[in-house]
């Protein structure tokens, strides 16, 4: 029950996203188990759009992941606080009596529903079977996944294709191939599906990057060696994040992932301490009073927790305003605000983004969120890889997983970038094999350029 979270530049771990709505009681038509509520928070909720039902008793939180022919059992939590729980790996989760669901790290809320009892699929064990497995992920994408239509994508051809090829002696090795070339044509890099340490490769969206995870430390090099003269960049959470000032006042800031900061202290708030610290060094009651320009470059971003990504849009004005705005398909568009930080010198000059395909997940949402910033912002670069969604991270009976992305982040005139990614308002070439060999940066230069208009 986690949010979404790259820590490199593919490496996805984590899941669970948001909405946000006014709770209701829902009637009591379910049948199986009942748990009596015993404090405000306490009982059965189903969290609408996301295929979960949550029940919570005595201090402990269980989530249970379903469809409408399955129940498998999902994360659990410990309280920590009256409404606050802890998973293992650390993630809080806040549930209001009112009905909404908070988890650290991700943007907004989402919607809780009271119900009288689990749903009675929760009753049953499913098989662990091959056949029940692949019903099981068939029927998660087929309620949850949003984008079949945009990719024209026959998902019921497709569960017509693969399910004869599956038997009760189909090996998990054969399945995860099987169930990876049901999903492969989506070019979702936010899909996958793992067996224990086996995981399928990511499927990036057809003509980008096949391989970002070796462009980090070459683009680096590159950077520092070319645009930066040579000078090394102040450097902060692990590398994630580095600074440099530029000749003509300007500002060079860049991002590999808004994840990852902290090794010893993987929680939201342990990132987010680190991002405070590299902020508060970068952005200067001085520097802020004398950037003629600041250059962000996500070009090459993994991704990680939007929440830090909305953090950094609000050192970035004085003006509140809408980041973007998000759904699944079965709730409506919830509005994600960007606030400008509190007690704290903001930036709220010229701004250029660097952009491209290997601009991941939470480095997307982040780049949305400045779309509408006041002030002059630039995108320029390339078009970013188009998955924006939190994941749902799914577990199969068979003790199999998988990852599927479920929302649609919007900007303010109802536009979705998922699938074709953000487009820069000045294309430039990104880390190729000629910019490299002729010692260029395109997207560098064009930016530094613009900023100066």
């Amino acid at each position: 029950m986690r949010h979404k979270r790259l820590g490199g530049a593919m490496a996805v771990t984590a899941v669970m996203a948001t909405a946000m709505a006014a709770g209701t009681v829902g009637p009591a038509t379910a049948t199986g188990r009942t748990t009596g509520p015993t404090g405000p928070v306490d009982g059965v909720w189903r969290v609408d759009g996301y295929g979960t039902v949550l029940s919570i008793a005595d201090g402990h939180l269980r989530e249970y992941q379903t469809t409408a022919i399955s129940c498998v059992p999902g994360e659990e939590a410990v309280r920590t606080a009256p409404g606050t729980y802890r998973t293992e790996d650390g993630t809080l989760l806040t549930v209001r009596p009112q009905g909404t669901l908070h988890i650290a790290g991700s943007t907004g809320d989402r919607v809780l529903r009271r119900l009288a009892a689990l749903p009675s699929t929760c009753d049953r064990t499913l098989p662990d079977d091959p056949l029940t497995a692949f019903d099981v992920f068939w029927q998660t994408f087929e309620e949850n996944y949003p984008f079949f239509a945009d990719k024209g994508i026959d998902w019921q051809a497709v569960r017509d294709t693969y399910r004869p090829k599956v038997h009760e002696d189909t090996t998990k090795e054969e399945l995860l191939a099987l169930l990876d070339d049901m999903v492969a044509p989506l070019y979702d890099a936010h899909v996958s599906v793992s067996d224990g340490d086996r995981r399928s490769l990511p499927h990036f969206r057809p003509g980008t990057t096949s391989r970002p995870d070796l462009l980090d430390s070459r683009a680096k090099e590159h950077i520092v060696r070319r645009d930066l003269g040579g000078t090394e960049p102040q450097e902060f959470g692990n590398g994630r994040i580095s600074y440099a000032d530029l000749p003509d006042g300007q500002g060079y800031l860049r991002i590999s992932g808004f994840a990852g900061y902290d090794r010893g202290d993987r929680t939201y708030a342990g990132q987010l301490a680190v991002l405070d610290r590299a902020l508060d060094t970068v952005l200067t009651r001085e520097r802020t009073a004398s950037l003629q320009g600041l250059i962000i470059d996500l070009r090459v971003n993994g991704g990680g927790d939007d929440a830090l990504g909305l953090h950094l849009a609000g050192r970035l004005t004085d003006t509140p305003y809408v980041a973007y705005r998000k759904r699944t398909r079965d709730t409506p568009p919830q509005a994600v605000r960007v606030e400008p930080a509190r007690h704290t010198p903001r930036y709220t000059g010229p701004v250029a983004v660097l952009t491209a395909d290997t601009t991941f997940s939470a480095g997307e949402t982040f780049t949305q969120a400045l779309i509408d910033r006041p002030g002059r912002t630039v995108r320029v670069g390339a078009p970013t890889q188009g998955v924006f969604s939190d994941v749902l991270e799914r577990s199969l009976p068979n003790g199999m997983a998988f990852l599927l992305p479920n929302e649609e982040f919007l900007t303010r005139t109802g536009r979705t970038f998922d699938i074709t990614g953000i487009p820069p308002h000045l294309p430039a070439p990104v880390f190729t094999e000629e910019e490299f060999r002729q010692n260029r940066d395109s997207a560098f230069d064009t930016a530094a350029a613009a900023l100066k208009r």
